[in-house]
């Protein structure tokens, strides 16, 4: 998990900025600061931070000012900017000071997940053992199909397409709880095809389990939809 750290000062924002966060597997949030001096404890007791989204316009000092700090000594936090300075002056210094993205807001869910989903590329790039190649390279920096970059890869076994169709077939269950012969009725997928895309959806909490048990005391396994974790799915198809 990467951990997060939310700068920002209006509480309804930060909110909203929490719930999107949530929504982003391989995150988690493990500080809010309404300022730059909150900030700058927050990064003090929790050096494991990785990634600042941080705004500008707050009450006492810039964000800004965080976000030269912060290169100037070396600390190992990346920054997305989150904010609704739109100047040419706000922007281009953010950028000079190595903001690894910068949304103006307000600004889209799909747009938030992107900036992330870009960030955690970077950080598999970063830490696996292999030589980086000059395709990653390119797709870093100039974000070459920024969808495709939005994009998180299955496991060995599973494809995109044969998981929309177990996609769609539980939409059309709605609020529902389903077994694995329920999906596999709808998709026309063999159930132990579509067991394995339900545990894939379990392991990412777009799913949930609710065990139940049948006439002979056997439990059954039952699924249900868990809405407040629906927007994960766009990462894969």
């Amino acid at each position: 998990m990467i951990d997060v750290l939310i700068v920002e000062d209006d509480p309804m924002v930060a909110e909203v900025t929490t719930n999107y966060l949530k929504d982003v597997a391989g995150f988690q949030l493990v500080a809010h600061a309404k300022n730059v001096e909150e900030a700058r404890k927050a990064l003090t007791h929790y050096p494991h931070i990785r990634l600042i989204l941080l705004d500008v316009y707050m009450p006492g000092e810039n964000g800004l000012t965080l976000l030269t700090e912060l290169r100037q000594q070396r600390v190992a936090a990346d920054v997305i900017v989150l904010t609704a300075a739109s100047d040419k002056e706000s922007i281009q210094t953010a950028l000079r000071h190595g903001a690894v993205d910068y949304l103006i807001k307000p600004y889209q869910f799909e747009r938030f997940q992107e900036a992330l989903m870009h960030f955690k590329k970077k950080q598999t790039i970063w830490t696996k053992e292999e030589p980086v190649s000059q395709q990653e390279l390119d797709e870093l920096w100039f974000r070459k199909d920024a969808e495709k970059n939005a994009k998180i890869d299955l496991p060995k076994g599973l494809t995109k397409e044969t998981l929309g169709q177990v996609w769609q077939a539980i939409e059309r269950v709605g609020q529902n709880s389903f077994s694995t012969e329920d999906v596999a009725l709808h998709a026309c997928i063999s159930r132990v095809s579509v067991k394995k895309y339900l545990t894939f959806l379990l392991e990412w909490e777009v799913l949930e389990l609710q065990p139940t048990y049948g006439s002979i005391g056997r439990p059954i396994h039952l699924y249900k939809l868990k809405y407040e974790h629906k927007q994960r799915i766009k990462a894969f198809l």
